[in-house]
């Protein structure tokens, strides 16, 4: 794979640079309500040895009632600070179930214009499938100070969605699985409506993938957008169902050099839940 600090690393080159003292390391793995699943207690149990544990449901606006919405700067500031993670550093991020919440975290940092962030290709389980050493101490951290500069343009809020969606001069893409974007699986959280946004199309983050987890190769990944229908000659507004996976569209469509790209936080979660808003069930 062609290896980018600003994108993706292999596991190879994260083994390589572990004792950088410049590199951070980040496990974001977060889980969809009702796994059973406890990230935070995983982490504690294993993770890649000096990693610090990325809390996404704190590191998120709370003073909204959508889940892990972005949050505001001076908040994002803090809690990396906390961290240890600051200017000068080149971060790797990863999660436990191989390209899943790890790319949010990516796109988060891009937001806060912070360039020099890669995803780990493969994840926590390409890691341990290699037999690649773990701990489970927890890292020593020293404050460092990061310098933060919101890059508006990488998110959307809903009227803006809206207007996109009604005006089709961009595309609107959707990372939820084929069954919820056509409406024929109910939603993983209550009180939502089943179906898409309408106009928007449905690339599945699993299709940006390989067996292993692993993302599939710039080429690949162009075929697969070339194949759903999308014209990448368009800006595109990625979504999903609260704004995880469709970092993955976005983490995707950068891969291929492509930029006028951003995300739409409030995601399925908030369309989902407003009657005026208009939703179009089945295929495309």
């Amino acid at each position: 794979m062609h290896e980018d600090p600003k994108t993706l690393v292999s596991t190879d080159w994260l083994a390589k640079h572990l004792k950088d003292p410049d590199l951070r390391v980040l496990d974001a793995s977060w889980f969809l309500p009702g796994s059973g699943r406890d990230a935070k207690a995983e982490y504690e149990a294993a993770h890649i040895p000096g990693a610090r544990f990325f809390d996404l449901d704190d590191v998120s606006d709370n003073r909204s009632e959508l889940p892990h919405m972005v949050p505001p700067v001076e908040k994002f500031m803090s809690r990396m600070r906390a961290l240890g993670v600051g200017d000068g550093h080149q971060i790797v991020v990863y999660d436990s179930q191989g390209i899943f919440s790890a790319a949010r975290v990516w796109w988060l940092f891009k937001l806060m214009g912070q360039d020099d962030i890669a995803v780990l290709d493969g994840g926590f389980p390409k890691w341990q499938a290699e037999g690649r050493e773990t701990e489970d101490m927890l890292p020593v951290i020293r404050d460092r100070h990061m310098t933060v500069r919101r890059q508006n343009q990488m998110v959307k809020d809903v009227t803006q969605v809206s207007a996109a969606a009604k005006l089709k001069d961009t595309e609107i893409l959707d990372a939820r699985a084929a069954e919820r974007f056509r409406g024929d699986a109910p939603e993983p959280r209550p009180g939502l409506r089943a179906g898409h946004i309408p106009g928007s199309k449905n690339i599945p983050y699993k299709t940006l993938q390989e067996a292993d987890g692993t993302m599939k190769s710039p080429d690949a990944l162009r075929a697969t957008f070339e194949a759903a229908g999308v014209d990448l000659g368009k800006p595109v507004i990625t979504s999903c169902g609260s704004g995880v996976t469709a970092a993955i569209i976005n983490l995707a469509l950068t891969r291929i050099g492509k930029d006028d790209h951003s995300l739409y936080d409030g995601s399925w979660t908030e369309w989902g839940q407003f009657p005026t808003l208009p939703v179009a069930t089945g295929e495309n």
